[in-house]
Order: structure tokens, then C-alpha cells, then sequence
């Protein structure tokens, strides 16, 4: 427990820190650690230590102690980052927050779940987090640069394979790699009228005086953000999907837009305010209701690419899924699903089981290399389609070994290296920075001799 490494740092799950929001957690907070100009207040090592609990750790100071330890490593190398210029861009922390949304809303089961559960529309959770994942994204990047040079060779991870204890081996579940297509279900002519009709209305409303707020309050579909009269709160371009931000980042104060379509329905757009490149708008959304017989023809259509699939050689799940699929995350790799706690195309049984139920017991029905008959899912919004699932690989489980195992011997020894190789750098360099502890700290036994200040 007491290795410095960056896991609890860079993967924390942000899930605990809005529990504890939620659940309107208002206890004083106060500075424990100032590292450089970076402060570290007591709510986040407790969130750290609500989280741990949940996972099952015993809760007691030495691990407090490890947890404020691993913040202190964070924040110095967030710290050295702004000395070196080592900024991360909006961009990369748009693409980390989708990710982790996308994951949460997989916990969920869906992203109206999502949104119930915490009153806020998945806009304005992306506001909250994107300080937090930008400053692990920085610590990430710093700790990348650092540790460039490191190197490991075939000898380094067998040396690494045999340093471990046999009975102390991990064990390596049944892993699995999954393509998909998908085929949502077509909007009827008359459904999108209705909506358009219903929205027209509304801003005819507002257009005679009544408050748009008032109305996203009572009709708008976005759970989050109706609560807030409609108000998403300031957020920049790259927060928010191309159709809407374009029309929002046009707009003047207290204006009000036609009607916009996104991938989340449709849209009525009000600017609040514009601050630099951060604009706050409010929207009402009206997402299209899909009729039986509407979800009925997305099936006949999959059986229809299931039947070229089978019968054309030439024809490859990866090129028909390019072709034919409806999702947007998988279509442009062939269908295939990535992990998105590990950024690779492997997923264990037991982790897909979590990720996605319905997922993991279609691919406990088929073998590798076949296909799933069309199937019903419950897409990430809430929304439903049909999916077709191909089990590209499955492995047996076993102890690990270096002929099945090598990558993920070559990672954890590469890990190790480069976990050695910081902690000799956070012992030479902590006499170069301002360090202060609170004295209630004074007691716990670091790894490190980080400078302790009496306040």
C-alpha cells in the first residue's frame, strides 16, 4: 500500500466524489496540504477513502495517511508540469470525459438513469468533472515525460515473471473481444412533426412574454438541466455536441434559437450569458417516442445483414459494420468494443458482466468466431435498438505465464520500473519545492520525507 504509483490518481472514480454531493454532504472543509501553489483539501481525501471503503478497504490513519501521500505525489507533479509548461488541451479532456461518461452511464444502464440519479443533465456532470480530469490528465502527461526513457527488455520482464512468488501468480480470467452492429430504429415522419409542432409552440410562448426557464421546467425531457429551469450551466465549444454549440455560441443574451436536432432529440436553445470562450445556455428537450413497429423494422434490417453475412465470403463484419452500424463509437474500428477502464479491445467475463449485462449474456450464448441473431439493446440514452454481436477471440482462464501472458507481464514489469524510477525522483526533488502538512499528519509514516510545517 505504501508504492507511490499514479492508479488511484489518473482512475479514481469521480462516482463517489457526486455520491457524496448528492447525498449533500456540507461539513466544513479546510486545507490540509499545500503543495508548490496546489492545495489539497480534506473532502478529497475523503472522498479517496469513501471510495476505498466502498471497494471494501478497512478504513483506519494508515491508510488516510496513504491516500493524502498519493495527493501530495499528484499535486507535485502537477506543480512541476506548470514549471516545465505542460498543459493539457480542451480537446483531450472532452475525449476523457466522454469516455468516462460513457462508462457511468454503462454502471447506470442508461444516461436517463444517470441523470435522475444526480439531478443534473450529463452537460453540466461533465462541467464538474472537467477540472478534476484535466488536472489527472496533467498528472498522467508529467508522469509520461518523466519516465520516457525507461525501457524494458525480454530479460526485464522474465526476470520480473520469476522475482514473482508462485503462489502469488495472478490469475487471469476468460477474456473476451467483442464487434457490434447496430441499427436504431427509424423516427417516423409524423413523430418528428409532432415534435417540431410541440416546440414551435413553446416558442411562440416565450415570444408572448412567458418564461423559458419556466416552461423547460415543466416540459423539457432532460432531467438534469429541467431542474435548473433549463440552465446548463457555462461550459466552452468542446463540452457540447457540434450542432448545439454552434447555434448557442451564435446567439445573443436572452435569445432564443429554432428548433436544433442533436443525437440527444430536439432542441429549443436560450443564451444567458457569453464569458470569453464560455457561454451558459438553457434548452428544452423533446426526444421522438419510437413506435413497436419502428423498432420492429431495425430488426428485419439486421436479419437482412446477418443473411449477407452468412452467405457472402467477401463480405467482413468489420467492412459491414463501417457500412451498416448506426453506432458512432464502434462503426469507424470494424464494430469492435473498447474497454473503457483500459483503453484496449479486452474485456475479462467478469468485468463485461458489470459493463454490460445483456452484452455479456449474448456472448455467453455463441463461439468464437460466430454471430449473435439480432437482439434488443438499451443504448446509452435511454433509447432502444437492435444489435447484432460477433465474439471476435475468447481465451481460457489460467495462471498467468509468459507465453500466453507476456503483454500484460511486459506492462506490470514497465510499471514497476517506472514506479521506481518516480519515487528516486520525488526523493531528489522534494528539497526544490514548498511543502506544508497539517500537524494532525505529523504521525504518519510516509514513504517519502515530505517537509512537515506546524500550522
Amino acid at each position: 500500500m505504501k508504492n507511490i504509483t499514479l492508479l488511484l490518481i489518473l482512475f479514481i472514480s469521480v462516482i463517489s466524489c457526486f455520491k457524496a454531493k448528492a447525498q449533500g454532504n456540507e461539513s466544513l472543509d479546510k486545507i490540509v496540504a499545500v503543495v508548490g501553489d496546489q492545495i489539497i483539501l480534506k473532502s478529497e481525501v475523503n472522498e479517496q477513502l469513501l471510495q476505498l471503503k466502498e471497494a471494501g478497504d478497512k478504513i483506519d490513519a494508515a491508510l488516510e495517511c496513504n491516500v493524502l501521500e498519493q495527493l501530495l505525489f499528484g499535486n507535485l507533479l502537477i506543480t512541476k508540469a506548470e514549471e516545465d509548461s505542460i498543459y493539457v488541451s480542451d480537446e483531450q479532456v472532452e475525449f476523457e470525459l466522454e469516455r468516462r461518461m460513457r462508462f457511468f452511464i454503462s454502471q447506470f444502464g442508461s444516461q436517463e438513469k444517470m441523470e435522475k440519479f444526480y439531478g443534473k443533465s450529463i452537460l453540466a456532470l461533465k462541467a464538474d468533472l472537467k477540472d478534476l480530469v484535466a488536472d489527472q490528465l496533467t498528472v498522467q502527461t508529467m508522469q509520461q515525460n518523466l519516465t520516457a526513457d525507461v525501457k524494458v527488455t525480454p530479460a526485464d520482464v522474465k526476470a520480473f515473471y520469476k522475482s514473482i512468488p508462485k503462489d502469488s501468480l495472478p490469475y487471469v480470467d476468460s477474456e473476451v473481444q467483442v464487434a457490434q452492429i447496430v441499427k436504431k430504429p427509424p423516427i417516423s415522419l409524423e413523430e418528428k412533426e409532432r415534435i417540431k409542432t410541440k416546440l414551435k409552440e413553446f416558442k411562440e410562448r416565450v415570444d408572448n412574454g412567458e418564461s423559458f426557464g419556466t416552461i423547460a421546467f415543466l416540459y423539457s425531457e432532460d432531467p438534469g438541466s429541467a431542474r435548473e429551469n433549463g440552465e446548463l450551466g457555462f461550459m466552452t465549444r468542446n463540452m457540447l455536441v457540434p450542432e448545439f454549440a454552434r447555434v448557442l455560441f451564435s446567439m445573443k443574451p436572452g435569445e432564443v434559437s429554432d428548433i436544433v436536432e442533436t443525437q440527444y432529440g430536439f432542441h429549443l436553445i436560450q443564451l444567458v450569458e457569453k464569458r470569453g470562450q464560455e457561454a451558459n445556455g438553457s434548452h428544452i428537450l423533446l426526444k421522438p417516442r419510437v413506435k413497436p413497429e419502428d423498432l420492429y423494422e431495425s430488426k428485419l434490417y439486421l436479419d437482412s445483414v446477418l443473411n449477407i453475412l452468412k452467405s457472402v465470403d467477401t463480405l467482413k463484419f468489420d467492412d459491414a459494420a463501417s457500412k451498416f452500424s448506426d453506432d458512432e463509437d464502434t462503426k469507424n474500428n470494424g464494430g469492435v468494443l473498447m474497454n473503457p477502464m483500459t483503453g484496449t479491445s479486452r474485456f475479462e467475463m467478469d468485468e463485461l458482466s458489470k459493463v454490460d449485462p445483456s452484452l455479456f449474456f449474448l456472448v455467453s450464448k455463441i463461439k468464437a468466431g460466430e454471430m449473435s441473431q439480432p437482439e434488443v439493446w438499451s443504448m446509452q440514452d435511454g433509447s432502444k435498438a437492435y444489435r447484432i454481436v460477433k465474439l471476435i477471440s475468447i481465451s481460457e482462464p489460467h495462471v498467468a505465464n509468459l507465453s500466453q501472458d507476456y503483454n500484460r507481464l511486459q506492462t506490470l514489469a514497465k510499471s514497476k520500473v517506472e514506479a521506481d524510477y518516480l519515487n528516486n525522483w520525488v526523493s531528489e526533488n522534494l528539497p526544490n519545492y514548498y511543502i506544508k502538512i497539517d500537524s494532525n499528519y505529523n504521525t504518519c509514516e510516509f514513504r517519502h520525507d515530505w517537509v512537515k510545517v506546524k500550522n
